[in-house]
């Protein structure tokens, strides 16, 4: 999410996309310091202050570095 975005915003945009057949997204709340992963129309997994998130499905053995997000903001 970028500074303007709102998290309550960008949680419908994300359901939009993935009713729109979008396998994997990850939704990152800098200012929460969580990521919510999105898979299919499944309710999304919250994961809060981990050092990274590790892909899966479309993206599996890609891992997102967390900690260099966390401490720019």
């Amino acid at each position: 999410m970028s500074p303007s975005d709102r998290l309550a915003a960008a949680k419908k945009k994300m359901r939009l996309w993935m009713s729109n057949g979008v396998d994997l997204g990850w939704l990152i709340d800098g200012d929460n310091r969580t990521v919510h992963v999105y898979r299919g129309t499944a309710d999304p997994r919250i994961v809060a202050n981990a050092d990274s998130v590790e892909g899966e499905g479309p993206v599996a053995g890609f891992v997102l570095p967390l900690t260099a997000i966390w401490d720019g903001l």
